[in-house]
């Protein structure tokens, strides 16, 4: 069983943020609860490569905000964004209207991944954006001066949106986004408390030029996305009871706990502040009378990470809950919907993909148990890691998960609190 509770480290989403808009802001920061992830690392390492000053005390993160003053040079500079996609894909729209050259590259997963669907709506601003041969990484950039442009996302995409935003705070005019449906709305608001030409209604937003005035000091609350995992675990493990401390209660972000609430989970909220965000504590205890879920594309963005770790609950639920519109996980650190029906279906699951009105969708069917695998593979995914570990402890058997250390990437201590919470009966 699991039990206890946890202290999660700070939420990656706000992490990034934090730190890529350093660079469009004036005045020095500090910062507790950083997120420790190599993904947000590359945040770190990215500015840092841009000329700012960074240091770690004290557990905390101290940054001097560069003030659009990039460091000079007749070369472009190389930025590595390692295996992070919201480095790279920020850094675009933060980049295209500054003064300078660069080069946006990262590792062979990253490479892999479309970029071109984040510089085709750039160059309507007038930036000077080339990607490689089908739309990847390494991506150049010639900094130029930007003009107001106007753009309707195709799909629901924080990371699209924010640059797109990010791009207009230095482009000449007003500048309008709109998109499909509300998802994750971390830029919005910190564009709103850092003092930007900004605002929104609905799903509609302007942005003019603005430089940001960051904050003396930011608290950034734990990762929700981080702490699904183990309280999706807890509903399903017999006898387990995990509460989630301090954690970011952001409605983009926790679309998790309502899937729960519908599945007849027991889950508990208590919301403890509000700076920077809603933050609170999220208890869920095993639940014995699952069942089966539908879950609509509008509700995908605030559940989108946690959709593998769902589908393993969807697995041992009764009756057939279906994902629709769950294209977004083709595009991830690998083809997350390939991932969940090899994977989860070693163990037994049964899983389907799809095509209907909306687009790709996940059928699963749930069963009494699952069945120890032969072999497990996450396909360097960390999302598909830490669902696979977790649910080895349903078969209560030891397999070894390929290339299962990509876990760092997001959260370094995932298999340490793991540890601390499983009681094992004698």
């Amino acid at each position: 069983m699991l039990n206890g509770d946890i202290f999660l480290p700070g939420d990656k989403s706000i992490s990034h943020r934090i730190v890529l808009f350093s660079v469009l802001g004036k005045g020095d920061i500090e910062i507790d609860n950083f997120s420790p992830g190599e993904d947000c690392g590359s945040s770190v390492k990215a500015i840092e490569a841009l000329g700012a000053d960074v240091r770690r005390e004290d557990g905390k993160l101290f940054i001097s905000g560069l003030s659009k003053k990039i460091r000079a040079s007749d070369e472009p500079v190389v930025i590595d964004c390692g295996n992070s996609g919201t480095t790279i894909r920020l850094l675009m729209g933060i980049l295209c209207g500054l003064n300078g050259m660069f080069e946006l590259t990262g590792d062979k997963y990253l490479c892999r991944r479309p970029m071109e669907r984040i510089a085709e709506p750039l160059r309507l601003f007038g930036a000077d954006i080339v990607t490689q041969e089908n739309g990847v990484a390494p991506i150049f950039i010639n900094g130029s001066k930007l003009k107001a442009a106007d753009y309707t996302l195709p799909i629901a995409s924080a990371q699209l949106k924010s640059a797109f935003l990010l791009a207009g705070l230095s482009a000449e005019g007003v500048s309008t986004l709109e998109e499909p449906v509300l998802c994750r709305d971390h830029t919005e608001k910190m564009l709103e408390s850092f003092g930007a030409k900004f605002s929104k209604v609905g799903t509609r937003m302007t942005v003019e030029a603005s430089e940001l005035e960051l904050p003396s000091k930011f608290y950034v609350p734990g990762d929700p996305s981080s702490a699904a995992f183990f309280l999706i675990a807890a509903a399903v493990v017999s006898g387990s009871c995990v509460t989630a401390k301090n954690v970011l209660l952001n409605p983009t972000r926790i679309g998790f706990v309502d899937v729960l609430k519908k599945m007849n989970a027991d889950v508990t909220i208590v919301e403890t502040g509000d700076v920077p965000e809603p933050m609170g504590d999220i208890t869920v205890k095993y639940s014995p009378n699952l069942t089966s879920v539908e879950v609509f594309p509008e509700n995908i963005p605030g559940m989108v990470d946690e959709i593998p770790i769902l589908s393993l609950i969807a697995a041992l639920a009764k009756g057939t809950s279906v994902f629709h519109g769950v294209q977004e996980l083709r595009v991830k650190e690998t083809d997350r919907l390939e991932a969940i029906k090899s994977e989860l279906g070693k163990m037994g699951a049964k899983i389907k993909l799809t095509q209907d009105e909306f687009g790709d969708s996940l059928v699963i069917t749930g069963i009494d148990s699952l069945n120890m695998p032969a072999e497990l593979d996450s396909f360097g995914d960390h999302r598909m890691a830490m669902t696979l570990r977790l649910a080895l402890l349903l078969v209560d058997e030891e397999c070894d998960i390929d290339e299962e250390e990509c876990v760092k990437i997001s959260f370094p201590q995932f298999h340490e609190i793991l540890e601390q919470l499983i009681i094992r009966e004698n």
